[in-house]
């Protein structure tokens, strides 16, 4: 054999045996993990609270869990106490269906709820109490009316977790609770905007009775969601809370 023919055959070998060496060492993907897409494992799940506040009203909560329960979505309803009045079995249908109660005050009337703290902390009470008695359920959530900002204090978030509440605003809004008879076209784009985390989507709604066009807005809000890979989870003791930017600091 020739010198030239023989380094030919040489090199050719060593680059076989370099090529088995790397394929043992994984420097080359195996044919079966072509397939694999390991990112995807590592993809924060997106979850949207879908919220509805002001319930439970006859004609409109009903339908709602209608929907709900046609498009196998769980929900949260923070409920006012004196809507639940003559509506228990509105209530109680709530929570047989699987979704979860959050508290929204009892009489809902600002200049009330507002005086101080104390009387805050108080409708609450007053609404987990009637919920713990219709229910055998103590509801923990809470929700401002209006919303925590300019509202929440460090010393009254004290005084909430000492009473073990926690605290849901939100960061998405249909805009059904200032304007009731906005357009479904205008329900379903609000609903798509959201501030800050867009993996943790809170999404207020409302079921007043005037929200008609919020019952039906929430097929098409839905099917917007799930294809834009949102699971929708309803808000449980293990939901980290979520409150706007806290009035000011205690002064020790």
């Amino acid at each position: 054999m020739k010198a030239k023919g023989f380094k030919a055959v040489f090199a050719r070998i060593v680059s076989v045996f370099l090529t088995v060496q790397l394929f043992n060492i994984g420097v080359f993907a195996k044919e079966d993990d072509v397939t694999q897409k390991p990112d995807s494992a590592n993809k924060e799940e997106k979850v949207v609270y879908l919220t509805f506040d002001d319930g439970p009203i006859p004609g409109i909560t009903d339908k709602i869990l209608d929907v709900l329960a046609e498009h196998e979505v769980k929900a949260t309803f923070f409920i006012v106490g004196k809507e639940v009045i003559g509506r228990e079995s509105e209530l109680r249908k709530i929570y047989e269906k699987g979704h979860s109660i959050g508290l929204h005050t009892y009489s809902h009337k600002f200049s009330k709820i507002y005086k101080n703290d104390e009387a805050f902390i108080e409708e609450m009470d007053q609404t987990g109490e009637l919920v713990e008695k219709l229910l055998n359920y103590k509801a923990q959530a809470i929700r401002f009316p209006g919303g925590s900002d300019k509202i929440l204090s460090y010393e009254l978030l004290d005084k909430l977790h000492d009473s073990g509440y926690r605290i849901y605003d939100w960061n998405a809004d249909l805009g059904d609770g200032v304007n009731g008879a906005a357009s479904v076209e205008k329900l379903i784009n609000n609903a798509k905007k959201i501030k800050g985390d867009k993996n943790n989507v809170f999404l207020l709604a409302h079921c007043n009775s005037n929200n008609k066009n919020t019952l039906k807005a929430l097929p098409y809000i839905i099917q917007y969601y799930k294809s834009a890979g949102y699971t929708f989870k309803p808000i449980e003791k293990d939901t980290k809370e979520y409150y706007y930017k806290i009035k000011k600091r205690r002064v020790d």
